[in-house]
């Protein structure tokens, strides 16, 4: 009976029982749960998601990304950025997906991805790097957590959202929804565990070959950001949350190295032709305090337009959403908290404008870009 006991946990004086298997079955389960277990291994299933599920959730999540950061208010920018998403989209195994690319308006080095592909992308990332096929390689690592289902794969792993919920029907229950959107939201912005990042570079360097851009500038960039996380008191974005820099570093090689790619494509020009932000090192960024605000789900308040200023940034935010809140950037704005231990990049200041900028991309704007740049279609 005692080890029988450990499996129970009691929640705000309901029995809940996470893990069920057959060997407890003879306690009486509560029917919110019963109608959710396997009926062959009496475990709790996964909440299933259509693809138009998937896009809405990561449309909500995308949301408050943008409310966090702000977005940058420059048709130019998310025009071009646009185009390198979309000769790369043309390489990923998943179509049906209508792709939006986001340039976040922070100085903190970051990119984020949720589902359905709205993926996004820092000013502070692109003033850090010196080619198009280093954009590439952020872009295509970002895609990998799309196509292989990196959130959703993490929110089925969360079998406590589904507590309590009597529907489990993703369309007509909007508690569900709500809770799914909040423990995505909490993923994206946190980042993945070493297993999902190391599979995103993999997938990455593969869809940026194919495209013809060269696959070693993703080791490029993430060398630069460990030259810039050199001198830092703590582990900072997008390097504190992936794996171990120098194992990512070696293995990029030992793949490219196995498959014998060739392709050279760097494109320093074009890229630089298109990108003016200048990177603001670690000790010069402005940082906010995270509060968390009660929410009953709504979008976030717009937010006023913001006065004009430079370019592009890559930050998560430590504290997302999580628990049926919506964290938002607090009054406080202090200086680099680098000193104090914080994750300068994930904190970063964001911009006061989250809506998105509208973009027109035709076909034949995608193929005389490919075309110019002597990329494969």
């Amino acid at each position: 009976m005692r080890s029988i006991v450990r499996n129970i946990v009691i929640v705000a004086q309901t029995l809940v029982i996470p893990f069920l298997d057959t060997g407890l079955a003879q306690f009486p389960i509560p029917g919110s749960v019963k109608g959710k277990l396997d009926a062959v291994t009496g475990k709790m299933k996964d909440v299933e998601l259509t693809q138009a599920e998937e896009v809405s959730l990561g449309q909500e999540i995308s949301a408050r990304v943008c409310a966090r950061y702000g977005v940058v208010q420059d048709p130019e920018i998310h025009k071009y950025v646009s185009l390198v998403g979309n000769v790369l989209t043309r390489q990923t195994p998943q179509t049906g997906i209508a792709w939006h690319f986001i340039v976040l308006d922070t100085d903190g080095v970051n990119a984020f991805a949720a589902p359905g592909g709205f993926v996004h992308l820092t000013r502070g990332a692109l003033a850090l790097m010196k080619s198009e096929a280093e954009l590439a390689g952020a872009l295509s690592h970002e895609l990998a957590h799309v196509t292989k289902k990196h959130t959703v794969r993490a929110i089925q792993k969360n079998k406590l959202v589904q507590m309590g919920v009597n529907d489990t029907d993703v369309k007509s229950n909007q508690e569900l929804f709500k809770r799914l959107t909040d423990e995505g939201t909490r993923v994206v912005m946190s980042g993945f565990g070493r297993a999902e990042e190391l599979e995103a570079d993999g997938e990455g360097i593969a869809t940026s070959e194919k495209a013809g851009y060269s696959p070693s500038s993703l080791k490029t960039f993430l060398a630069a950001i460990k030259l810039r996380n050199g001198n830092s008191n703590a582990r900072q974005g997008f390097f504190s949350s992936h794996p171990e820099l120098e194992e990512r570093l070696q293995k990029i090689d030992a793949r490219i190295e196995l498959e014998k790619w060739t392709a050279s494509v760097r494109l320093e020009d074009r890229f630089s032709s298109n990108v003016k932000y200048n990177s603001v090192a670690l000790a010069e960024i402005g940082t906010v305090e995270a509060k968390t605000e009660a929410s009953s789900g709504s979008q976030p308040e717009k937010k006023e337009e913001p006065k004009a200023k430079s370019r592009f940034s890559f930050g998560k935010l430590k504290n997302a959403v999580g628990g049926g809140s919506q964290t938002t950037q607090s009054a406080a704005v202090t200086g680099s908290g680098d000193s104090r231990g914080v994750d300068v990049e994930r904190a970063a200041k964001g911009g006061r404008n989250p809506n998105q900028v509208p973009i027109t991309l035709t076909e034949s704007d995608i193929t005389v870009f490919i075309s110019e740049g002597k990329l494969r279609a």
